[in-house]
Formats: C-alpha cells, sequence, structure tokens
C-alpha cells in the first residue's frame, strides 16, 4: 500500500473545489453562524485568494481578515 502525504490530499481536494470567486473581488457577508466572534452580517471586504482547503481569504473593510468557509458562510459577489 502506498502512503500518502498530506499535501497530497491537499491537491486532490483543491483540484475538485471549484472557485467561486476571485482575488480583487468585492464580496458583502450575508450569514456567518458558526464562527463565536463572526464578521457582522452586511460586512464588505476585498477576497484576496483562496487557500489549499479552499476557504476565502478576506481583507473585510472593517480591519479584520477572518477568512470565510464556502460551503457555511453565506455570501455574495458585488459590484462596488
Amino acid at each position: 500500500m502506498e502512503l500518502k502525504r498530506h499535501t497530497d490530499f491537499l491537491n486532490e481536494t483543491n483540484n475538485a473545489i471549484e472557485p467561486t470567486v476571485k482575488a480583487g473581488d468585492r464580496i458583502e457577508l450575508i450569514e456567518m453562524t458558526q464562527d463565536p466572534n463572526p464578521i457582522e452580517k452586511g460586512e464588505r471586504g476585498t477576497v484576496k485568494g483562496v487557500d489549499g482547503i479552499g476557504n476565502i481569504l478576506v481583507d473585510w473593510d472593517s480591519g479584520r481578515t477572518l477568512s470565510l468557509v464556502p460551503e457555511v458562510d453565506r455570501f455574495k459577489v458585488i459590484e462596488d
């Protein structure tokens, strides 16, 4: 049996993810329910990129940098 490195799993996962946003997109948060200190509903930010497991890296206008989890958090891309 061939053993896989953890990066092999990340690559397999990453290849299956269809990014819904790209760096530079502006987004508005609709809902973030599972974070103990969530970003406020309606907050806007700029997408910095997508990490290896599909989380969306965001620089929020409020100064925070909390990432979005696409399967959990709800957001929309906006024209700003």
